[in-house]
């Protein structure tokens, strides 16, 4: 069953003077992962490489950022791979230390660096969510939002208009009796939208 990450956790080592910071961390998609990526590159300006490997469905992807091809990303990946993640990214930011460490060399920093942080990671089971969106009168706004309290599902989006419009996330299997207990609870005044639609 694949696992998730519950926070970030980091590494860090040294090998033959050159310095690599890794880190692992969940996240939702390919789009935040790319957001990680160029904040580690504006935090750390004087690092030689910021390399990457996301593994999240059909938006994983790997990152040598000019590391010889295959000495970083792919391997990083792999790890993640092995250790059966989804919605994970890996990173390793590395400081070059004038010591050329070779195509081994390389592969072996890269997957340590990764590898040590796991060892601190705590491994969630990954639960799909899904987004919903119901809108019910105000006098049941009280009672909508203690169902989605209930049911632990997280509050996204509240909107005032002619009716509250409360968007959710829950998990996936979920879903189905948490809308039934809302229809019933509401007397079937509750309108729903799927926002993964």
């Amino acid at each position: 069953m694949a696992q998730t990450l519950a926070a970030a956790v980091h590494s860090e080592l040294v090998i033959k003077k050159s310095r690599f910071i890794g880190c692992v961390q969940p996240v939702a998609d390919r789009e935040a992962a790319l957001r990680v990526v160029n904040d580690l590159r504006v935090a750390h300006p004087g690092a030689a490489h910021v390399c990457w490997a996301l593994m999240a469905g059909g938006q994983s992807a790997a990152n040598d950022d000019g590391e010889p091809g295959g000495t970083a990303g792919r391997p990083m990946l792999e790890v993640l791979r092995h250790q059966d993640l989804e919605g994970v990214l890996a990173t390793v930011v590395r400081y070059f230390g004038g010591v050329k460490l070779g195509a081994g060399g390389l592969v072996r920093a890269y997957t340590d660096a990764v590898a040590q942080a796991l060892l601190g990671a705590t491994k969630l089971p990954l639960q799909r969510q899904r987004t919903l969106s119901c809108s019910v009168p105000y006098a049941m706004e009280g009672m909508l939002r203690r169902e989605l309290v209930a049911a632990g599902a997280s509050l996204m989006d509240v909107a005032h208009g002619t009716l509250v419009r409360c968007t959710f996330q829950v998990v996936e299997t979920d879903a189905p009796a948490l809308v039934a207990r809302i229809d019933d609870a509401s007397q079937g005044r509750a309108v729903w939208a799927d926002a993964n639609a």
